[in-house]
């Protein structure tokens, strides 16, 4: 994924947490805020409640990839935060593929 859809900075990932919009689901609570730039912007919080460091990098690795992989579906000019849920580590690819798209849905920021 390059640099540019990244959230990288504490302070993005604060403005978000403090002023965007939640949504939730069984597997993925999502947190978004519509930003000044072109692009939307990915920040991924993987709790140590998840598992040690390599799962946690796992779970990343999985939600970067289908961030990509979606990333012409998704609405441009948004801040977004994806905090995986403990289950996370016994789902399938594709059922982290279903939950993304579907808290997607839910919070509108889908292309029609």
């Amino acid at each position: 994924m390059e640099k540019k859809y990244r959230l990288r900075k504490n302070l993005d990932f604060r403005k978000v947490y403090n002023k965007g919009k939640n949504f939730w689901n069984r597997n993925l609570v999502l947190y978004v805020k519509k930003n000044e730039l072109e692009e939307t912007r990915l920040g991924i919080t993987v709790t140590k409640k998840i598992g040690n460091a390599v799962v946690r990098n796992k779970v990343r690795r999985r939600i970067r990839e289908i961030y990509r992989l979606n990333l012409y579906r998704i609405e441009q000019g948004y801040d977004l935060i994806i905090i995986p849920k403990k289950n996370v580590t016994e789902i399938s690819y594709k059922e982290l593929e279903n939950a993304f798209i579907h808290i997607l849905k839910i919070s509108d920021m889908l292309k029609d």
